[in-house]
């Protein structure tokens, strides 16, 4: 099975997702999406998938979200925001043939996997 997940590695909960994939057996792509972040079409793809609002995938708490003025933004301004200031996108994402899945909590990769 193909693994890919968008990875920061100073998150607890993509560290235990990674942990979770591995004790699987499963070796995942790895997506260091800080490094290299995904363009808007790849954003909306994503969302559409895994069946979320850009609301739900937006990191409010960032100070880039107030600094940027995003409260009350629409969906294409914040997928925009999240394609500009990839620190806005939540994580893990863990995409799969079975779905994709915002892992929140970590264990929610489970049942993609």
């Amino acid at each position: 099975m193909s693994v890919t997940l968008w990875h920061n590695t100073a998150c607890s909960k993509s560290r235990n997702a990674l942990k979770l994939i591995r004790d699987a057996g499963l070796d995942p792509v790895i997506v260091d999406y800080l490094a290299d972040p995904p363009d808007v079409a790849t954003l909306r793809k994503v969302l559409a998938d895994a069946g979320l609002r850009a609301s739900e995938l937006v990191r409010s708490n960032e100070p880039v979200f107030a600094e940027l003025g995003l409260a009350g933004a629409d969906e294409a301004q914040l997928v925009a925001a999240m394609g500009a200031h990839p620190r806005l996108i939540n994580r893990p994402i863990v995409i799969t043939e079975k779905g994709t899945r915002l892992c929140r909590p970590p264990e929610r990769v489970l049942d993609i996997l």
